[in-house]
Order: C-alpha cells, then sequence, then structure tokens
C-alpha cells in the first residue's frame, strides 16, 4: 500500500465513523467500507480496464451479480478510487484530469449516493446523475466523458421515454456514445419494468465490437444466513415452495396475521433499526398526494408517501416504519429486518405446489407499457413480477418476516 493510499485510508475511515447512523445505508454503502479480497481483486482489475482503454473510443466492463453481493458497494469504492486520481493533479498518472460519473436511474439510490459524497473528499453531488439528465447534458454541450459507471444497468431505458425527457432508443448505447469507459452492474434478474426490459441475449449485443470484460461478484453479503435459507429464497422468488429451513443465524418467520407481523418487525425495529415493512405492488396506490392503505384482515397500513425533496432515502427515515414500502423504494437497499406481504398476484397452485402468478392482480400497469418488441408479453409479465419478489426478498440481512394475502399460499408456506 502507497503512503498516498493509506493516508487515504485514515481519512476514509474517519469519515465513515462520522456518518450518521452505524446501521444506515449511508455507512453501509460508503467507500470507506473494507472490501471483501473477491471485492478488492475486482476492483483492482477495473482500475487496470480504465487504464487500458482510456484511448478507445469505447469500452465496456459488465460487473454481474445477484443481489446482495455488494455490487453498488464495489461500485462506490471503484468510484471513489477514480476520482482520488482523477482529481490529484499526477501527469503521471493515466486517471489524473478525467471527466467521470457515476450514473443511477433510482432516485432513492441518487439521494443514498449524493449524501455520501458529502462527506469523502473526492466526491462531489455533480458526480453523480439520473442517465437521462446525463445524457441530455453532454449532448447539449458537444461533449463526452471518459469514464462512465452505472449501478443498476437493468434500470436503464431500452426505449424512448418522453415524459422523462429521453427521446432516443437506448440508455446504455447513448452512454457508450458518450464515454471512453463504461463500467455497469447488471442483474436481469431485477428488470422491473417493460421501459427496460433488458436481457442478458440483448446486453451481448452491445458487447460486439468493443473491448469488453465480465466480471463477477458471488459472495453473498445481505441475507446473512447460510446457504440452506439463501436457497431458500431464491427458489421462493421463482415460484417454488421448499422445506423451510432453519438456521440459528437468520430469523426467518411466516406469519398467519400480518397485523402480528407488523408488531414483531416494530419491536425488531425498536432494538436494532432499519427495519420495514415491504409489499408486492398488489394493492391501490396513485400518485394524487392522497394516502393509500393495504389492508389483511386486521392490519391497515398506508403505502409509502412519494416524497422526491426528502433528501434521506426511504430505508433510512425514521417515520417509514409506519409505510408500507414497494419494490421502487427499497431496490439497492440494505435492511436488518424486512417483512415481506405476498399480495394477490401471487397465489398456491396447488396441481404444480407452488405459487401460481396473476398478472391481472398486479397493481403497477405502468411496469407493463410499452410492450412492442417483447416477445410472449404474458409471460414477460410473469417474469417482472417474480423479479419484483426477488428484490423483496433479499433486502433482509438478520430476518425476513412473510406473509401472503392468499389463504392457500399462507397456509402451505406456514405448513413447508
Amino acid at each position: 500500500m502507497s503512503p498516498q493510499t493509506e493516508q487515504q485510508g485514515v481519512t476514509l475511515a474517519e469519515d465513515a465513523a462520522s456518518l450518521p447512523h452505524a446501521n444506515a445505508a449511508t455507512s453501509k454503502l460508503s467507500p470507506a467500507r473494507p472490501l471483501s479480497p473477491e471485492q478488492n481483486a475486482l476492483l483492482k482489475e477495473i482500475l487496470s480496464f480504465c487504464s487500458d482503454h482510456l484511448d478507445d473510443q469505447s469500452a465496456l466492463l459488465v460487473i454481474e451479480g445477484a443481489a446482495g453481493t455488494g455490487k453498488s458497494v464495489v461500485l462506490n469504492a471503484i468510484f471513489n478510487a477514480i476520482q482520488t486520481r482523477a482529481r490529484s493533479r499526477n501527469p503521471a498518472d493515466p486517471l489524473s484530469g478525467t471527466r467521470n460519473a457515476l450514473l443511477v436511474n433510482h432516485p432513492e439510490m441518487l439521494k443514498l449516493y449524493r449524501n455520501i459524497a458529502v462527506k469523502i473528499p473526492a466526491l462531489k453531488k455533480a458526480d453523480f446523475e439520473r442517465p437521462t439528465t446525463f445524457i441530455n447534458r453532454l449532448h447539449k454541450s458537444d461533449s463526452r466523458a471518459d469514464i462512465v459507471l452505472v449501478d443498476e444497468a437493468h434500470l436503464l431505458l431500452t426505449r424512448p421515454d418522453r415524459y422523462n425527457h429521453f427521446k432516443q432508443q437506448n440508455h446504455l448505447e447513448e452512454i457508450l456514445e458518450l464515454a471512453r469507459v463504461v463500467i455497469i452492474v447488471f442483474d436481469p434478474l431485477q428488470v422491473l419494468k417493460f421501459k427496460s426490459h433488458w436481457s442478458t441475449t440483448m446486453l451481448d449485443e452491445f458487447r460486439k465490437g468493443r473491448p469488453t470484460k465480465t466480471l463477477h461478484l458471488t459472495t453473498q453479503f445481505r441475507v446473512g444466513s447460510g446457504p440452506a435459507v439463501r436457497h431458500w429464497l431464491d427458489a421462493l422468488a421463482e415460484g417454488r415452495i421448499l422445506p423451510r429451513p432453519h438456521d440459528p443465524k437468520f430469523d426467518l418467520r411466516v406469519y398467519d396475521d400480518c397485523a402480528q407481523l407488523y408488531e414483531d418487525l416494530q419491536a425488531r425495529n425498536r432494538d436494532v433499526g432499519l427495519c420495514r415493512l415491504l409489499s408486492t405492488y398488489d394493492y391501490p396506490y396513485r400518485l394524487d398526494g392522497e394516502d393509500h392503505f393495504i389492508e389483511e384482515g386486521r392490519f391497515r397500513l398506508r403505502w409509502d408517501r412519494s416524497k422526491p425533496e426528502e433528501k434521506l432515502p426511504w430505508a433510512e427515515r425514521p417515520d417509514t416504519i409506519d409505510e408500507v414500502g414497494s419494490v421502487y423504494t427499497i431496490q439497492g437497499f440494505d435492511l436488518n429486518y424486512a417483512g415481506v406481504i405476498l399480495g394477490p398476484s401471487l397465489s398456491y397452485d396447488p396441481a404444480t405446489d407452488s405459487i401460481r402468478v396473476d398478472p391481472s392482480r398486479y397493481e403497477d400497469s405502468a411496469a407493463f407499457q410499452g410492450r412492442d418488441g417483447i416477445a410472449a408479453p404474458e409471460k414477460a409479465k410473469e417474469r417482472v413480477i417474480l423479479n419484483a419478489l426477488n428484490v423483496l426478498l433479499t433486502r433482509g440481512m438478520k430476518g425476513i418476516y412473510l406473509y401472503a394475502h392468499d389463504p392457500a399460499l399462507r397456509k402451505r408456506l406456514l405448513n413447508a
């Protein structure tokens, strides 16, 4: 370790200690967090890739990994290392003076990155943007960036979205035209909308004709359990119901009463913090300024309120223990305990002993807009719903509490 790197590590450690809420997502995503050996090796490979391809017109590096493998953590550490060198004014360093950005098409994650940047010397809030903002800004100024990192690249648009001022065809295509090196984090099992309908095959098309590399993260950090629990949750996210495992290091519960689940989750939140209730998008919700509620028996709680002006992301706001979060407010975030309501779009099929997916009961109609060019759209709808379930089931690090709206599914999970 060089003296400069060692000094930077001390500074970052001090900054991490000063970040609010040791349990908060801000702390967990800080580039001050120590990286695992796998993450450190990936960071070094990516820095070498950047140095090797800065003179190319367009190079692409893909980081793949399931939810909870620390993709965002390592990406922010990489970006901090790049920006530290970019702003070092060292003429011997090929990264010195480079113009770089980190993009994420997720407003809650953007808040998180910008909150972290306040405490990290090499980072600035302006370094972090939404993809459309970045694309439109560089087109307007007729300029290019050197290195662009994209978190949650499976959320990049794959068709025009004029409502959000994106007039071109594909976010990634535009970003590759506007940067010499592009580094993306990609997980096809987290695609949630038809207008961001990615697949591995589609991504492969962007690898053609340019220098490219794919790196993988495999170590699971979010679900703090053994492989049996992770295997059970992975299977459930695919609609399969396996015998429920027991792991003393992970609190996995199934409830017959949603109100009791919520009471237990509130107790955990008082004990350790960062516990939130989540649901599949199966209950009515509109952006009309009114509260909309999820009701299950004696349980009644409002959906998360839209607060774009709020600086803290939803997962970190203390008041959100009194709300139910959706996949859009929680994607990318860690929780200590997650309560998850499996809503009406998910029911039990006794013929196959599995979960039946009914897209007609899914209330997120916007997720299925823009079906042109999508093969087998009904199957694609089912895939989107299962992807959303996968996101919800992989939030809790210490425990997952489950409740199913469908009585037959609830009974089957209780007796698993």
